[in-house]
């Protein structure tokens, strides 16, 4: 697919999600699929954060807190991703309960993978920053290489889907990594993590409003700076106040997140449902 056709590509599917298109990839065939990705706004966003944070404290109260150990939650919580990524890839649309809870999964087993790393293996924090950015960037490379575009707009095709989820799998265990780095590595504390990326997702986002970045790199900048800023929001609540946290607990903070997590999801997905019956689309979108 030449450039200028995939740049129009793009600027159709980034009207709504679950714009049909044709010839896809260059085939020459015709081929429909939705798009499975959300649009991207400030609720988008909010979320994100949600469940990246609860991928934090839901590890931790999983593997120290419940006393399930680093391999056996690892184990536990990648089946459960499977068995999820194995209902979103046959999903024929974004459907905000499935994805939500794909995000959720993710983020947990990329801490995951981050933690048993440092934790059983005694890997330096600073090499698995080191080595997930690799990851990342080599994903990255090679679905450009293969697509022509790191778009989300464009996932309207399974090798898409599946590019698109390994780069969310090493944002996540890179932002774990570098959270920790900053935070614990580099002794500068909770609260300081939470200021720093925040402060660098603020700079991106003046990048791109008001030097005009390249929407898809300050998409994934920001995407990949919200996994370390959730991580260290966190561990500021979760962890005990002689650790440089405010003590509410794994447990207490979970909890909260995950019940704003559920009732942001589900508003997504009645606004979802309207949609369609207003546009005379059939309710069931799974089949």
């Amino acid at each position: 697919m030449t450039t200028d056709n995939q740049n129009s590509l793009d600027e159709a599917i980034a009207v709504r999600p679950g714009t049909r298109i044709i010839d896809l990839a260059g085939s020459g065939r015709s081929a429909w699929m939705l798009n499975k990705v959300p649009e991207v706004t400030v609720f988008f966003w909010i979320v994100k954060v949600l469940a990246t944070t609860v991928g934090e404290t839901g590890a931790d109260l999983l593997s120290t807190s419940l006393h399930w150990g680093l391999t056996a939650t690892t184990w536990f919580m990648t089946v459960l991703l499977v068995v999820s990524l194995v209902f979103q890839f046959r999903a024929k649309r974004y459907l905000p309960s499935l994805y939500w809870t794909s995000v959720v999964l993710i983020s947990v087993v990329g801490t995951l993978f981050t933690d048993n790393l440092v934790d059983n293996f005694g890997v330096p924090l600073w090499v698995t920053t080191v080595l997930f950015g690799a990851a990342l960037a080599a994903t990255f490379w090679a679905w450009f290489a293969s697509e022509g575009t790191l778009s989300i707009h464009s996932i309207v095709t399974s090798r898409r889907e599946s590019f698109y989820w390994l780069a969310i799998l090493f944002t996540f265990a890179l932002g774990t990594a570098a959270g920790d780095l900053l935070s614990e590595g580099m002794n500068l504390g909770y609260f300081t993590a939470v200021i720093v990326f925040a402060g660098m997702i603020a700079l991106v986002a003046l990048a791109r409003y008001a030097f005009k970045l390249n929407v898809v790199v300050s998409f994934w900048l920001a995407y990949i700076l919200t996994r370390p800023l959730g991580a260290s929001v966190g561990d500021l609540l979760s962890q005990a106040p002689a650790d440089g946290g405010l003590g509410l607990g794994t447990i207490g903070t979970s909890a909260l997140f995950l019940v704003v997590i559920v009732a942001v999801v589900t508003s997504f997905s009645v606004a979802e449902r309207r949609t369609r019956l207003a546009a005379g689309e059939p309710a069931n979108v799974a089949a």
